[in-house]
């Protein structure tokens, strides 16, 4: 079902029981999956394929071009992944020719005013705050949570089930399953509670600290700090994963545990 009141460009795909309220625009490419809810006053743009079930809120802009000089209208999309909210004044802009698109996963909850810029990648049960703002390039790993009012610098990745404290700086790679915050961003410890939320045992979310006690705690340098990790710590998919994602960052990962004064 369709308001009256609303735009929708005939090229535009709406698949069945979409409800569109009235006072939005939809222009021509946009493909809308069935059960999604869009609110008043709401802009979506060409190139944007919105999964099924979404939830898109007022004053929310979906897919206008990049805020990059570079960017010479190339066709390049923003996907939304299946049943995804998006709050208040939210904008996600289109990718440009380094991925060729922006893209959240399914069961994203992105609250009011998050920006997410060209070509950032969000994955699966993110949920990112008020008013974040997520430049260019920057990977976020299948649920991430990152406090309101953070900065993420462009070209940052996001490990999986990483907890980031409001008000962050985040310039630097944070690696997986952690806790990150203060200033400089830095290490403050395993994301526990999270992890057991995700079903993750006691037994595992120990292995996980053990691991980080090497990398982030002890007075090593971190190179190595993985060389003891790799000598003391039995072969596991969550110890390769912490491994593989500080071998190959190119920002380089935040700092370690700081004492605070």
């Amino acid at each position: 079902m369709t308001q009256s009141l609303a735009y929708i460009d005939p090229q535009a795909k709406i698949a069945a029981n979409v409800v569109i309220e009235p006072f939005t625009t939809i222009h021509k490419d946009v493909e809308i999956g069935e059960g999604t809810w869009i609110a008043s006053n709401v802009t979506i743009f060409p190139g944007a394929r919105i999964g099924k079930n979404c939830k898109i809120f007022p004053g929310a802009v979906i897919a206008a071009i990049p805020q990059d000089l570079k960017f010479d209208g190339e066709n390049t999309i923003v996907k939304i992944g299946d049943n995804t909210t998006i709050r208040e004044c939210v904008t996600i802009n289109r990718g440009t020719v380094d991925k060729n698109k922006t893209e959240v996963g399914s069961n994203c909850l992105l609250m009011a005013y998050v920006h997410l810029a060209h070509d950032v990648t969000v994955g699966d049960n993110v949920i990112i705050a008020n008013g974040v703002q997520v430049a260019g390039h920057v990977d976020i790993h299948d649920n991430a949570r990152i406090g309101g009012l953070s900065a993420v610098h462009q070209f940052v990745t996001i490990g999986r089930h990483v907890m980031i404290e409001g008000g962050s700086m985040v310039s630097k790679d944070v690696p997986p399953f952690v806790k990150a915050g203060r200033y400089p961003l830095s290490y403050e410890g395993v994301n526990s509670i999270g992890l057991r939320r995700s079903g993750f045992t006691s037994e595992k979310i120990n292995e996980i600290q053990d691991i980080y006690r090497f990398l982030f705690v002890q007075n090593s340098n971190m190179s190595k700090a993985i060389l003891q990790v790799e000598a003391n710590m039995n072969v596991s998919s969550e110890r390769d994963e912490i491994l593989g994602f500080v071998k190959d960052s190119e920002r380089g990962v935040m700092k370690g545990f700081q004492n605070r004064k």
